[in-house]
Parts: structure tokens; sequence; C-alpha cells
């Protein structure tokens, strides 16, 4: 498949996503505000009970979305970063410096400044990776409603900054966010990957037994300790791309086959699962508390300054070209919109919070809506105003 028709294909599928997200997270806090809020809660926390034998797997259904639907969305970025990797715009050095120096930009100074708001406050600090995170999907609908005012290179930035933010989540996750480790587990979980990585190499295409084995790996990290949406991507890595015998890309049929499933479905049940705030008893500390207020503000400004600053800086040294057609107005619009973190900021902040436990459970999501709302419309509108400008230049 040419490579426009790829990025065409997956800019459509993202853009209309994050239109869902929007009306999934807007429903969820309607229904949680309304008097049918025991509907939700109740079926969010319907206990799903799993068992073969003595393997037993009991979650209420919200851990369920969250440790499971969501290690098919962490194997579609899997195999989304395997392919820009190989054959992508990952694969030449020149086409990830601008995107790449933006991406570190975009995960550090949020964190920075969320930890100089919380640093005297050891349980909050736990959260500070949720502002590092950009949902694509989201930032890629907003900028959809621009159409072809924006040129085509700055989506593409935008995508591939998003990927490598997805990367650098996906490492963060692995790294800070991991509970109690289980060496049986472990051990059970690293010879299903010497499985994988076997039948990768003995040339095998079929996708049945990768997917058979991925499960197996699933249950074994889930029990691990290690959290269990890694093995999604764990999974996407040992997926080949290419093929000996001039046979269908596993890889590339996996990704266009899950692709509408996660971006359509999955994805909208997880903001739906997790964007229903109870507005009950909520005042201006809701938004002053420094867990909020660090979020929100890395979001907002601290994406701004990162993604936008080093940019220019790689930019100004000359290491990186702007994408083409693009002016300075749009590649700040562009960096608020990295703001809106949403989907993944979320996902981490359940992690860094865990409901029922730490006293900042749901807090963050005060902040994670506020700061992505903010930056949405900020984003928007500097965007839109920038794109006048150079379609009258």
């Amino acid at each position: 498949m040419p490579l426009r028709s790829t990025f065409t294909r997956f800019f459509q599928l993202e853009a209309a996503s994050g239109l869902l997200l929007i009306a999934a997270a807007a429903l969820a806090l309607i229904i949680n505000n309304s008097p049918l809020s025991f509907l939700y809660n109740g079926l969010l926390d319907t206990p799903v009970v799993t068992q073969v034998g003595a393997l037993k797997i009991a979650k209420p259904l919200l851990l369920w979305i969250n440790d499971g639907l969501m290690a098919l969305f962490f194997l579609l970025i899997g195999l989304e970063v395997k392919r820009e990797l190989v054959d992508g715009h990952l694969s030449k050095p020149a086409q990830v410096i601008l995107p790449g120096a933006a991406a570190i930009g975009g995960m550090v100074v949020p964190a920075l400044i969320y930890w100089a708001l919380n640093k005297d406050n050891p349980p909050a600090v736990a959260g500070w990776a949720i502002p590092m995170a950009t949902d694509i999907a989201f930032a890629l609908g907003v900028l959809a409603l621009l159409g072809k005012r924006v040129p085509t290179s700055l989506k593409l930035f935008l995508m591939t900054l998003a990927i490598i933010d997805d990367l650098g989540a996906i490492i963060v996750i692995a790294v800070f966010y991991s509970g109690e480790l289980s060496s049986l587990s472990l051990m059970l979980a690293a010879a299903c990957l010497v499985a994988l990585v076997a039948m990768n190499r003995l040339g095998v295409v079929k996708l049945g037994p990768y997917m058979i084995i991925g499960l197996i790996l699933w249950v074994c990290v889930l029990k691990s300790g290690v959290h269990a949406t890694l093995a999604g991507v764990t999974l996407a890595l040992c997926i080949p791309l290419r093929t000996r015998n001039a046979e269908p890309s596993p890889l590339l049929n996996l990704e266009h086959a899950l692709h509408p499933w996660v971006a359509f479905g999955i994805l909208p049940l997880f903001a739906f699962a997790n964007a229903g705030v109870s507005l009950a008893g909520v005042t201006l500390e809701s938004f002053t508390h420094h867990v909020p207020m660090g979020i929100a503000i890395g979001l907002v400004v601290g994406k701004a300054l990162g993604v936008f600053g080093l940019t220019w800086l790689a930019v100004k040294i000359g290491i990186a070209a702007l994408p083409t057609g693009a002016n300075w107005g749009q590649v700040l619009g562009v960096a608020i919109l990295c703001g809106i973190g949403f989907t993944m900021s979320l996902f981490v902040g359940s992690l860094a919070f865990e409901p029922g436990v730490s006293p900042y459970a749901g807090m963050d999501r005060m902040g994670i809506l506020t700061g992505s709302f903010i930056a949405a419309v900020l984003g928007y509108a500097i965007t839109a105003m920038a794109s006048r400008k150079n379609a009258s230049a």
C-alpha cells in the first residue's frame, strides 16, 4: 500500500475517532452527574470472572477495559511504531529529528512543571507522568476540523510526534508503574516471548499462532506485576512486517483489521469508562489543588513550551526544517494541541492514583479534562488564525 494512502487512511480514522471520543466523554459526564449515576458506577463495578482450572482472573468491568481492551490499543501502537521504524517516517534519521525533538520537549517540560508544583507531597508526585502524554486521536480530530487549510506535512509532523510520545509513555509505564513482580509469571512471559521471536525468525506468517501465544503472554504479564498492556506492545514487535515469499504482510493485515475496532470501539469505551467525573461537591480547590493544577498547567503550558521550544531550537540551529508549507503560528497551534492528553493521561492517571487506594484518584481527572479542553480550544483557535494568515499570504 502506498505510503500516502496509508497515512490518509490513518489520519481519517484517527480524526473521526477523536470526534467520537469527545462524544463518549461528554456522555459519561452527563450520565454520572444525573439521576442515572448509580447505573454508570454499577456497570463499571460489575465483577467479571474468568477461570480455567486453578487460573482465575477476577476484576471489575472497569479494570477489564483498562487492563484487557487497552492491551489491544497498545498492540496497535506497537504495530504502528514497528511499521514506522522499519519502513516509515521513523526509519530515516532526518525525518525523525524534528518530531523527535518536539516529543522530548513535550514529555520533559510538563513532567517538570508537575513535579515543581508537587515535589513537597510524595504521594502526589506519583502523577508526574500524567501530563506527558498526547492523545493522537483527539488531537488529529481537532486538527481535522480545519480541513485543507492545514498542510499535510503539519498533520504528519503531529502524527509522528504523537507516535514517539506514545513510545515514551510505554517506556515510562514499564519502568515506573509496575507493581510487585512475580518471578514465575515473568519466567512464563519470557518463554512466550522466546516462542514469538522464534516464530518470527522461522518465517511464520499466520497470525493465529501469534495471537494465541500473545493471549497467554497477556495473562502471564497480568499476573507478573508488570502492567498487562505492555504485552500488547511486546506481541506487536514480534509480528513480521516483511515476508519471504511475497505473502501479504501479517503486521499490515493485523494493523488494518484492528484499527477500526480500536478507533471506534475500544477508545470511545475507555473514554466513557474513565471520563465520568462526578461534579458533586466540586469546589474551587478541585481545580486549584496542586495535583489537578499541575496536570492542567503541564498539559496546556508545559506541552506548548516543550514542543514549540524544542522545534524552534532544532530549526534555528539548522538540524531540521519546518514542515513544508507550515508557518510558526501553525506550529504553535499544533504544539498547544499536543496538550490534549485525554486517553493516555487518563490511563497513566489510573496507574499513578489507584481508585479506592489513592486520595488523589479522581482528582487527576479534573486536571486532565480541564487541561485537555483548554488545549483543544486554544490550539484550534491559534492554528485556525495562523492558517488564515498562511492562505492570504
